[in-house]
């Protein structure tokens, strides 16, 4: 069985448990994926099986696109809303000045990684070290967002689109609007769209995975 399925992950699961499942599921030994999306995220996760998993690196590379929401504000320890947040009062900003704010983080930006992501430094992962209050300095890193567009704002929530280059931070982007705003803000939601041409229409669901067959699933399988 060969191939790559796209799954519309839920929240709270992680994109190993999705693996997980799909493993043990379908018997299945060689079984990964290209793209971690963080339990609270949702959306497009590309499963690769069989011999797609040496083909990693490949889907890794692709730019992404996502539908978030931030809430203005507010800044979170860990940059989004299952943090503890910190309210600091929302003043009363115009659509213009906050569309402004966007457009200063279009094009090649440097980063800060967040303490509480998947990137490993010596072997461990920053949100493992975090969460035993150990602080690692990490040097920022250059992403492109190739387009960011507020879709809807009703304050202090303001929902946008974004694509943009693989390693992007979307819960940094909302902080370091927020920053830039003077209000703080962090990440109320985020979905994963599309990953270069694969887009999470028609993916299927944990749900519809643990009602399938392994028949039903190599069915759903697409080679590129």
């Amino acid at each position: 069985m060969d191939g790559i399925l796209t799954v519309d992950k839920p929240q709270s699961f992680t994109s190993h448990d999705v693996v997980a499942l799909i493993r043990k599921r379908f018997g299945l030994k060689k079984v990964g994926h290209a793209g971690t999306l963080d339990p609270m995220a949702t959306g497009l996760l590309i499963i690769l099986i069989g011999s797609y998993t040496k083909r990693s690196s490949e889907f890794l590379n692709h730019d992404k696109e996502y539908e978030a929401v931030m809430t203005l504000g507010a800044v979170s320890d860990t940059g989004d809303a299952w943090g503890s947040i910190t309210q600091r009062g929302l003043r009363d900003i115009p659509l213009q000045e906050i569309e402004a704010v966007f457009k200063r983080f279009s094009g090649h930006i440097d980063q800060a990684v967040p303490a509480y992501s998947a990137k490993k430094v010596n072997g461990r992962k920053l949100y493992e070290l975090a969460r035993k209050g150990i602080e690692v300095k990490v040097e920022p890193k250059s992403v492109v967002i190739h387009s960011i567009k507020i879709t809807d704002a009703k304050l202090p929530k303001v929902s946008f689109t974004v694509r943009c280059s693989k390693g992007t931070y979307v819960r940094q982007l909302c902080a370091d609007i927020g920053e830039a705003l003077g209000c703080g803000a962090y990440m109320s939601a985020l979905r994963r769209t599309a990953s270069g041409g694969i887009s999470v229409e028609g993916a299927i669901t944990v749900e519809q995975i643990k009602k399938m067959d392994a028949l039903s699933i190599k069915e759903r399988l697409k080679e590129l």
